[in-house]
């Protein structure tokens, strides 16, 4: 293609006089750095100069000294910038230039949105250059698009002070529109167990929340049996990432638990015609239901963040189940596991702030409860990482005691106790951590052969009813 003589190349988004004026302003008013400390960098800046002038104030800020045009100056000296910027002149410039710093706010927000475009276009380079590649993995190159873009919506999302009434306010709308309202309007999402409402809260937005058990507990069924709660009770939007299993394993799990059917049975087809009237009518109920499975085996962070992300764009998300923790890929370089699953939970929590939503995540304990005489979990259990816990809103754990003791064995340890009280079908549910509330036990009732959780002083239902008294 030939260009035209004399055309100039077209220069990205910027705002010298904006730039040039926040540097100024630093220099002149003692009180401006406050004002865009902490919500401009010195990436943002178009010209060089101008970034290491801004550098060199935030330098001196930083170590309590005063800012002005001398100090700037010494500090560039010192950096081996201030012949570069054109010396102590260019500082004296743009005091003089400046007709006041009242402005620096504005000028600060002007010089952030055009930073926000360039690193829009320059995104939008790597994004090409991924789509003329044409590699075998579109869904791949869709999920690192999508978080190219969403990084750039991260970096400008730096909140400030917000006064209490403001908050208060917020709270105050959401509490009136709470009962009876959709999971959108309301602040918790339910599990549809009594007790553990009642101790939690709900399960709260923003909160990451590890379910965790040893293998064949009930972690997967429960974390499925809050999200068919969720989503029947409170018309919730769930979205449900197995990594372990199949989708259409978790929706056998899922139906057989609505229909009341032995999920042996039904994967073999073996069940009988009065079952299969059970099974259709559970198919009906779920089929309504807005939950959405994503089994990809090899998730990453990245991948599964994008693929929140849309299904919050598109479908509005009120709950992310993730099952589980540990066989999720960080998807960056990591000298070991621990650091991996540390980046992973710390993504979780992130997600489920970004996303305003629950994020429960499915965790595998360690055998160290099985050398124990009670075997009953605790937080130093939680397999590959102490961040688990660290990040963790809430940590609950399954503890079925028939799955250590038989029954002939349970009544040689307990010789005063009748032998029908033996916790047969019964799970504890600990909640070990709860960082805004307390912690404690409470028992459900486990049906184990159809995956599905009740509370425990609730009616016992027909076979083939959900529960809904609970």
């Amino acid at each position: 293609m030939v260009v035209e003589a004399g055309r100039a190349e077209k220069l990205p988004p910027h705002d010298i006089e904006a730039e040039e004026a926040i540097v100024a302003s630093l220099m002149v008013d003692p009180e401006a750095v406050y004002k865009i400390a902490p919500v401009l960098k010195a990436d943002d800046f178009f010209r060089e100069k101008n970034a290491w002038a801004f550098e060199a104030c935030l330098a001196l800020w930083e170590r309590n000294q005063s800012i002005n045009q001398i100090t700037v100056s010494h500090e560039l000296a010192r950096r081996g910038r201030l012949e570069e910027i054109g010396g102590a002149a260019y500082l004296s410039r743009l005091v003089t230039d400046l007709p006041t710093s009242v402005g620096v706010e504005h000028y600060a927000g002007l010089v952030q949105r055009d930073s926000s475009y360039r690193k829009l276009i320059t995104a939008a380079g790597h994004i090409a250059q991924m789509a003329y590649q044409a590699g075998p993995d579109v869904g791949g190159i869709l999920a690192r698009a999508e978080t190219l873009i969403a990084g750039i919506r991260q970096g400008e999302s730096i909140r400030d002070f917000v006064h209490v009434k403001e908050l208060l306010e917020g709270y105050l709308s959401t509490a009136d529109r709470a009962t009876g309202a959709v999971a959108s309007e309301a602040r918790a999402i339910t599990t549809g167990f009594m007790d553990l409402d009642t101790l939690l809260g709900g399960l709260k937005r923003m909160d990451l929340i590890v379910v965790a058990a040893r293998p064949s507990v009930g972690k997967t069924s429960l974390a499925l049996n809050f999200a068919r709660n969720a989503a029947a009770r409170q018309q919730a939007t769930v979205g449900v990432f197995s990594v372990e299993m199949a989708a259409e394993q978790i929706v056998q799990r899922l139906l057989a638990a609505e229909a009341g059917v032995d999920s042996t049975r039904l994967g073999f087809g073996t069940h009988s015609d009065r079952e299969q009237g059970k099974i259709i009518n559970a198919l009906g109920v779920l089929s309504e239901l807005n939950i959405y499975f994503d089994d990809t085996a090899t998730l990453t962070v990245a991948e599964m963040r994008a693929k929140a992300r849309r299904l919050h764009l598109e479908r509005g998300l009120d709950l992310l189940i993730v099952d589980h923790l540990q066989l999720m890929h960080g998807g960056l370089r990591s000298e070991n596991r621990v650091q991996e699953v540390s980046h992973i939970t710390r993504s979780l929590k992130e997600l489920a702030r970004d996303l305003d939503v629950p994020v429960i995540a499915c965790s595998q304990l360690s055998r160290a409860a099985e050398a124990r005489p009670t075997h009953v979990p605790q937080l130093s259990d939680l397999r590959d990482s102490g961040s688990i816990e660290q990040d963790a809103d809430v940590v609950m754990f399954i503890y079925r005691e028939e799955k250590h003791v038989n029954r002939d064995e349970w009544q040689r340890q307990h010789p005063d106790r009748p032998a029908e009280n033996y916790p047969a079908g019964i799970a504890q549910i600990i909640i070990a951590k709860h960082r805004n509330g307390p912690t404690g036990t409470i028992h459900l009732r486990f049906r184990e052969k159809i995956a599905r959780f009740e509370d425990l002083l609730a009616r016992e239902p027909e076979e083939g009813q959900w529960n809904e008294e609970a």
